[in-house]
């Protein structure tokens, strides 16, 4: 639990690369291609995530949830304006 911690407070894409070489099996029953995760990676690291966590196991109730908060993070952070938006307002 303090690892996936640690993972998340350093961004999605460092767990992806750390989760990947840990459990490369998963990996391998969640996607059939490598280009599907890299583009995940360079697009929307979250929803990669989740999906690694849930698909091995098939998608049910709850993990519908879970995937469309990440597609929402994923969302928020190609919208957001971070701090080069408020640079404009002053």
């Amino acid at each position: 639990m303090c690892l996936l911690l640690i993972l998340l407070l350093l961004g999605p894409r460092a767990a992806i690369v750390l989760y990947w070489l840990a459990w490369p099996a998963r990996w391998e029953l969640a996607f059939d291609t490598f280009i599907v995760p890299f583009l995940g990676f360079v697009i929307a690291p979250w929803t990669t995530l989740s999906w690694v966590v849930v698909a091995p196991n098939g998608v049910n109730d709850f993990d519908y949830l879970l995937i469309a908060v990440a597609v929402l993070l994923d969302l928020a952070s190609w919208t957001s304006s971070g701090g080069y938006g408020y640079r404009r307002r002053a």
